[in-house]
């Protein structure tokens, strides 16, 4: 069955007249959050064992069937340049000179027990599995990159060279093999067994156990126990995480507490008129699951409505969404760091006040 012209043009206005209820909903659900699957799995990533030699990355370009990079895997001098994921790159190993040593960190999808992207996310394209993954599902992504805003760790990507099929990337925590009881592709390659894959408790037994047992070599913090509500990838090391570029001022709140409210208050219309000129076929999809030849038809008739002054009317207002977005979402994160930092000089009192007591005691 083809998409009709009555019914394209039916979308138009369909859409202007449930967007105020759609968005009305979306803020009255913000105040509920999922807590994470229980027995969820995870990784745990020793950051002292890490030697730096990328074999992590060579297997997630394999496993994932990606474009081969420029440079080979085997070539460490990418190291003397700090990277970031990508498109095309789910994960990177970068150097950090701290003192007289040189540190090691592997970045990727912190896989957030409470996912921002997820939170923000107003089709559900981003889900939190019971394994621990969170997971994206491209058929039903309009392309409104509201995960790229929300994720506190900067890490989804957006696939640009491809316009009309919106794609954002990440790692995935090798769903399909977990699935298939395989390990994540990286922990499998990793010479050292500075990746660890296993239930998440277990992980964090692991780490303090370490901590415990080496208290010479590793800071006390496992970096992701709490951090924005807890992720499965954790992190323990001997150096301080924020001498890696890793934040540490994020607090305990999930990332959904800071995002979802002032994300879903932005009107979603405006996140909807500039998708459907682009990807209607990703909508129409979802509503009634049409062949691949309705996407051309449906993309056609979106270019036949759509002028020059509707285009510049709908970039003033994705530009003033976008302004709003921001400034609420600062002004949350700022209301979360002012309350950490509160609580870390509350520590600070209790802690000399400690402190002086024994001294008397001592006296």
């Amino acid at each position: 069955m083809g998409i009709s012209r009555r019914k394209f043009l039916g979308w138009f206005g369909g859409l202007s007249a449930t967007a105020v209820s759609a968005a009305n909903n979306a803020i009255a659900g913000s105040n509920h959050h999922f807590k994470g699957h229980p027995d969820t799995m995870g990784v745990l990533h020793d950051i002292n064992r890490c030697i730096g030699c990328r074999k992590c990355e060579e297997a997630c370009n394999k496993v994932n069937e990606l474009p081969k990079p420029d440079q080979p895997f085997d070539d460490l001098s990418v190291l003397d340049q700090k990277r970031r994921t990508h498109a095309d790159v789910y994960t990177v190993v970068n150097q950090f000179k701290i003192g007289k040593d040189n540190v090691f960190v592997k970045k990727q999808c912190n896989h957030c027990m409470e996912p921002a992207c997820a939170s923000a996310c107003f089709v559900k394209a981003f889900k939190k599995m019971p394994n621990g993954s969170v997971v994206y599902d491209e058929s039903v992504c309009v392309g409104c990159r509201y995960c790229m805003i929300a994720c506190p760790f900067n890490i989804p990507a957006y696939d640009y060279d491809s316009a009309l099929s919106p794609k954002v990337t990440k790692c995935t925590l090798c769903f399909p093999r977990v699935e298939k009881g395989l390990l994540p592709g990286c922990v499998e390659a990793c010479p050292k067994e500075a990746l660890i894959y296993g239930n998440r408790n277990e992980l964090i037994k692991i780490a303090r156990e370490r901590i415990y047992k080496h208290p010479d070599q590793y800071i006390d913090h496992i970096y992701g126990e709490h951090e924005m509500g807890g992720t499965s990838w954790l992190y323990i090391s001997g150096k301080p995480f924020s001498e890696m570029g890793m934040r540490e001022d994020l607090g305990i709140k999930s990332a959904p507490e800071l995002t979802s409210g002032p994300l879903s208050a932005v009107p979603i219309v405006v996140g909807l008129w500039p998708v459907l000129l682009t990807g209607v076929y990703a909508i129409s999809k979802r509503k009634d699951k049409v062949a691949e030849e309705e996407k051309e038809e449906a993309v056609k008739a979106a270019e036949q409505i759509a002028d020059e002054e509707l285009k510049k009317q709908i970039a003033k207002l994705k530009l003033e969404a976008t302004k709003e977005k921001e400034a609420a979402i600062k002004k949350e994160v700022q209301k979360a760091l002012d309350e950490a930092a509160k609580e870390a000089e509350q520590k600070a009192k209790d802690k000399a006040a400690d402190a002086a007591n024994e001294e008397k005691e001592v006296e």
